[in-house]
């Protein structure tokens, strides 16, 4: 079975599963990752650098920059209609210590578990036809304020929750955690926008 044709993770748990360092592994490339999880599911792909930065690994330099122009890729090409993704060598090649991914695997497995156990078929409206559209969109605009403002405690782990929580609305079929991700998104840039304005 080719990485293409390979099922894509079902839920939140499984993904991370999926993404596990292997025994014996050092390092985890990107590469590793679409090989284990495949290329057809666009919203469990994007889940992976989203669900990556919200853990301890976002604080390592850098890599709110990489994961910003991997989602802002595949988003666009999701958007675009491409039935399978494609993101270039230098991308594909970028990896990170297999010690420190398990640990952040480690530390997301209590909230995965959660999210699981609690997702349903709610507000489909918000998961499907047109309204995928959006929610890739929105992914992508997000993805571009990361590199920027990387620098800024925080901001991309919340921004990045923003992110794993609408995609995982498209992977799992629940329009309400899509609807979270938005809420969390608007009520963060908005915190942003009135800070540099001066308002708060």
């Amino acid at each position: 079975m080719t990485p293409q044709e390979r099922p894509a993770p079902e839920n939140l748990n499984a993904l991370l599963d999926a993404i596990s360092p292997d025994e014996g592994q050092k390092r985890v490339s990107v590469e590793n990752v679409l090989d284990k999880i495949g290329g057809r599911s666009f919203s469990a792909v994007i889940l992976v650098p989203a669900v990556v930065l919200v853990s301890p690994i976002s604080g390592i330099p850098g890599t709110p920059t990489i994961g910003g122009l991997i989602v802002l890729l595949i988003t666009l090409q999701a958007m675009f209609g491409r039935k399978h993704l494609w993101l270039p060598g230098f991308l594909r090649r970028r990896a990170v210590s297999a010690a420190r991914l398990q640990k952040g695997i480690d530390w997301l497995r209590k909230p995965a578990g959660w999210m699981d156990r609690h997702s349903h078929n709610r507000l489909r409206i918000l998961v499907s036809g047109p309204a995928r559209f959006i929610a890739y969109l929105t992914c992508s605009v997000m993805a571009l304020s990361w590199p920027p403002l990387e620098l800024l405690p925080f901001f991309t782990s919340f921004s990045a929750g923003a992110v794993a929580m609408i995609m995982y609305g498209l992977m799992v079929r629940d329009g309400a955690y899509t609807l979270a991700g938005y809420v969390q998104s608007a009520l963060l840039y908005v915190i942003l926008l009135s800070v540099w304005a001066g308002i708060v």
